[in-house]
């Protein structure tokens, strides 16, 4: 089989925007999601099904990652979360780990180039996870495209890598809980300068006093903002597996059969559908967590 490399006759490439242009046109009549995040689950699948050689099945999975952005973009959705790389992935065999390393750094350095669909559509990437765990050169790589593109407003690409939500509620726990013990040992040396006399006074009645750490700590804290809409995990699978545990309380899930590299136009327009037949129990729901 050969794969398909996403080039078109330029007529058909035309066509097809202005039948999705038009299709939108009818979505937009109701409220379209703010932030979209997606499981890219089935790469490998995709390519045991068709007999790919090793590594094909993510090829043309990040051929379905360009797509996607494209509809996103097109439709006015502003966040795009991909959850690109598990820490629980390095489980996975050496020589798999480092191949999926190995094509993050090429697609980074394609995406920095200027005729990439990033620049095209003015979308700002930026990776979030334990970034540490990444090899040298593919963190280099994304410190690159991160400056690159961080001028751009249009979308925001967030690719969620070396990820666990379970590593990202530690981190807000450990962040929170250092900015609450630097607040606290600022408001004491403030007490005793007015206790002892020994600097400017200052009323310190009126000041909060130190309860431990609070929700609103932990969500400024939490890698991924803001909180999705829509989470759409492909293959039709319907755990999380570690991913926005936290995020999704007020969340629609959708589930397609489709393999990621099999994800197309009607499934990222179902979930617009979706979400806008639950927006008011949504709406309700959100105003009720706050």
């Amino acid at each position: 089989m050969k794969l398909y490399t996403g080039e078109r006759p330029s007529v058909f490439r035309l066509l097809g925007k202005y039948m999705r242009k038009g299709l939108y046109g009818i979505l937009t009549q109701g409220p379209i999601p703010t932030h979209l995040a997606f499981i890219l689950d089935g790469n490998r699948r995709f390519a045991k099904k068709h007999k790919l050689p090793e590594g094909g099945g993510h090829k043309a999975g990040f051929l379905a990652l360009l797509n996607v952005l494209t509809y996103c973009y097109e439709l006015g959705v502003k966040y795009a979360t991909i959850y690109a790389f598990s820490i629980d992935n390095f489980r996975r065999k050496p020589h798999e780990v480092q191949y999926v390393m190995n094509l993050m750094l090429e697609k980074i350095e394609g995406m920095i180039m200027e005729e990439s669909i990033i620049n095209a559509y003015d979308i700002c990437v930026r990776f979030v996870g334990n970034l540490k765990l990444l090899s040298e050169p593919v963190k280099t790589a994304a410190d690159k495209i991160m400056r690159a593109t961080a001028n751009n407003s249009k979308c925001v690409l967030l690719l969620a890598v070396c990820y666990t939500s379970t590593d990202e509620i530690v981190h807000a726990v450990e962040e929170s809980s250092e900015l609450n013990s630097n607040e606290v040992c600022n408001n004491q040396e403030l007490e005793e300068a007015n206790a002892t006399g020994s600097g400017t006074v200052i009323q310190t009645e009126n000041m909060e006093s130190y309860s431990g750490i609070k929700l609103v700590d932990l969500e400024k804290n939490t890698y991924i903002n803001p909180y999705p809409d829509v989470l759409i995990r492909t293959s039709g699978e319907t755990r999380l597996s570690n991913y926005l545990l936290w995020q999704t309380t007020n969340c629609i899930l959708y589930s397609p059969y489709a393999l990621w590299p099999e994800i197309g136009l009607r499934h990222v327009v179902w979930s617009v559908i979706n979400f806008q037949r639950h927006y008011s129990y949504l709406e309700k729901h959100k105003e009720y967590l706050k």
